[in-house]
């Protein structure tokens, strides 16, 4: 009888807090204009406003509502305490706060006023990775298909498989033939491969039409990722009978027919039909098959879930999940987790654009060290979306995976049985080493080659893991300056220290400088440390909201503290992925139904595929009028 009644209770205190005299009242559009114009006018009012942000042009909620994206930076620099800059006088933290919010609201209910939105129906080339995960699965070989083909750029948020770097050049064309015959001649050349795909021959009963008839008609769904018509199967079928009546054998009249398939847009692009309606439309069974597909392996569908989009059961989101489940246990997730933390943490260079000095690392000269530095935090992903574990143990866990060399380099206690080879392994209780922030990738690729640096760390954290970027410094301001032989980790903070006194720097510098102090108990490649060059490590910090750390555990405690963001930014990097496209304002409806899931089921890892999948962008195209 009293549950009822304590949940009724409980459901009324956010709205009595509301109400407490205490509490400042919710602002409205005149209150924040009056505020901005009090702190920001000077630099961003008139014809001479600074970085081309002028408040004047935003008279009213309209004006506001038709620049989304100037007011989302605006609002970044604000919250983040760049702005007005340091020396400058700036609302106080609760009116900071107040202000922040009602923008953000305003800014998200402009956007969110029809509920998440589809977006634009996805026609996009496969990038080398998926091309060569493709070719392999459908052929059944083992062979790099991709190798030869052009490097592809990362688009607008960073991945290699957004459809606005994906274009099509005549050197891609001419790539795809080439790699097209190579990947059909090695597959002729191994019986298994190719017993795999002709299964058919002609004799006493089988035409050679018949025959090839037979393959193609096996093929095509299965390249094409979808049932085809009779009347494309007519024409490759044509192609067959005219390189025979060429005087091709049989065989040679398939395979010249199948590289017909293989050069196809409808195999090279992840097509989608259009949606030609006026309302959101879900995807087919067989396109949902394929952007799940690509999501979790990188390639084409498998047999298992090419036969569910053929029973129309997909849609059914009981049935979806637990294929969705399945596939995230299978081992061609870790490719997904590869091809995904690589980007987004910035460490696929690692070893290659980004090496450190030799002669003072030379154990990275080592395949085997290099390789287990470069994979750690690959398989502590993989490990925690095939566990269904919390994705705050980014932040900070007690468990990694590693082998034995890193175990050693670490300077953990020797596990009982481990080996070469990683395996997921307990950190001890005063361990300092859990989450990414611990990990040899992720500090190797936020220092020099030859020593740790601050403000590349500082940047990192902002970047990768809060989604907050600092701007590039302004063009007149000079370069920071280098450290010398022997200089101290003291003379570093008194550089920066000094490069901070000008306004100019200081904004960016008083958020980035902190947080790379914070990690300078680790040195390139991660070892713990107490001293650099005979001087102990200062290794605190304080960040422009107060928030004091010493250390990089009193760090991630601030960090933790900081958690909405750090997760909010992993789901628009894994959505804007799973999208194959940049995201838009629109898209950040989506985010936040994802987020208040996550929330409800403690930031489960398995939540985050589900509902990043459920989500209105993936499952839906927009109508014709919106895309």
């Amino acid at each position: 009888m009293l549950r009822p009644l304590l949940l009724s209770l409980f459901a009324l205190i956010p709205l009595s807090a509301q109400l407490s005299a205490a509490e400042p009242p919710p602002l409205d559009f005149s209150k924040s204009q009056a505020m901005l114009k009090q702190y920001c006018q000077a630099c961003h009012g008139g014809e001479s406003s600074l970085g081309g942000f002028n408040l004047d042009r935003y008279p009213d909620l309209d004006a506001l509502h038709a620049a989304p994206e100037k007011w989302q930076a605006a609002v970044a620099r604000l919250r983040d305490h760049d702005m007005p800059p340091r020396g400058v006088p700036g609302p106080e933290p609760e009116d900071r706060e107040r202000l922040v919010e009602f923008l953000q609201a305003t800014l998200r209910q402009a956007a969110c006023a029809q509920g998440p939105v589809p977006g634009p129906t996805i026609v996009r080339r496969m990038n080398r990775s998926e091309y060569a995960a493709t070719i392999r699965d459908l052929l059944d070989v083992h062979f790099n298909a991709g190798a030869g083909l052009p490097a592809e750029g990362a688009g607008p948020a960073g991945f290699d498989n957004s459809a606005e770097t994906l274009f099509l050049s005549p050197i891609h064309a001419e790539k795809y033939l080439e790699a097209a015959r190579e990947a059909l001649d090695y597959a002729y050349a191994d019986p298994t491969s190719r017993e795999a795909f002709f299964i058919s021959k002609p004799d006493a009963e089988t035409t050679p039409e018949q025959a090839a008839q037979k393959i193609l008609a096996a093929f095509l769904p299965r390249a094409f990722r979808r049932p085809v018509s009779g009347e494309e199967l007519e024409q490759y079928l044509s192609l067959f009978l005219r390189s025979q009546q060429d005087g091709e054998p049989f065989d040679a009249a398939i395979l010249y027919a199948l590289r017909a398939v293989l050069i196809s847009p409808h195999f090279l692009f992840l097509v989608e039909a259009p949606n030609t309606t006026h309302q959101p439309q879900p995807l087919s069974d067989f396109e949902l098959a394929t952007r799940v597909s690509y999501l979790l392996w990188g390639s084409m569908p498998d047999d298992e879930l090419f036969r569910m989009a053929q029973r129309g059961v997909l849609n059914d989101d009981a049935q979806l999940e637990g294929k969705v489940l399945c596939m995230l246990d299978d081992e061609r997730t870790r490719e997904f987790s590869e091809r995904f933390v690589e980007q987004w943490l910035g460490t696929r260079e690692l070893g290659v654009g980004i090496q450190p000095d030799p002669e003072l690392f030379p154990e990275f000269v080592n395949r085997d060290f290099r390789a287990a530095v470069r994979y750690e935090p690959i398989l502590f992903f993989d490990e925690m979306l095939k566990s269904g574990g919390t994705l705050l143990d980014l932040i900070d866990s007690d468990w990694t995976v590693a082998g034995k060399d890193l175990v050693k380099h670490y300077g953990l206690p020797p596990v009982p049985g481990l080996r070469e080879n990683p395996l997921r392994i307990s950190l001890p209780a005063d361990h300092r080493r859990g989450g990414v922030l611990g990990m040899a990738a992720v500090l190797a690729v936020s220092s020099l080659p030859n020593r740790t640096s601050p403000v590349l760390r500082g940047k990192w954290v902002l970047e990768n893991l809060l989604g907050l970027p600092p701007p590039p410094p302004p063009p007149d301001v000079p370069k920071l300056e280098e450290a010398h032989a022997g200089d101290s980790p003291k003379s570093m903070r008194a550089r920066l220290e000094q490069h901070r006194a000008n306004p100019a720097c200081a904004s960016c510098h008083d958020r980035i400088d902190p947080i790379g102090f914070g990690l300078e108990n680790f040195d390139v490649l991660g070892r713990w440390r107490r001293e650099d060059s005979g001087a102990a490590i200062d290794a605190d910090g304080v960040l422009p909201d107060g928030a004091q750390f010493d250390g990089p555990e009193e760090l991630k405690d601030v960090l933790y503290d900081k958690r909405d963001l750090i997760i909010r930014n992993l789901v628009e990097k894994l959505l804007a992925y799973a999208l194959g496209r940049g995201l838009s304002m629109e898209d950040s409806c989506a985010v936040d139904q994802i987020m208040d899931r996550l929330r409800e089921r403690e930031y489960n890892a398995h939540t985050l595929i589900l509902e990043i999948i459920r989500s209105q962008p993936f499952r839906y195209k927009a109508p014709r009028t919106a895309s």
